[in-house]
């Protein structure tokens, strides 16, 4: 998976790097990157991935929130 950018007419260098950065994250590298920046032993991922679940879960039936009216 490689992300390449080519230099518009007249852009600068610091437009490069952001375009390339927005890129990355758009990709999921950046979140990819700090997930497997330290080791995750497997019981510790499937407790986070099932306390994510639950946590969608939940929120699908409790419904979208109210605004709250002062």
């Amino acid at each position: 998976m490689a992300i390449r950018i080519k230099a518009r007419s007249g852009e600068g260098v610091e437009q490069m790097m952001r375009r390339f950065k927005k890129l990355c994250e758009k990709e999921g590298l950046t979140k990819d990157i700090k997930r497997k920046e330290f080791y995750e032993k497997p019981s510790e991922r499937r407790r986070r991935q099932l306390r994510k679940s639950s946590n969608r879960r939940l929120a699908a039936q409790n419904g979208p929130p109210r605004p709250v009216k002062s």
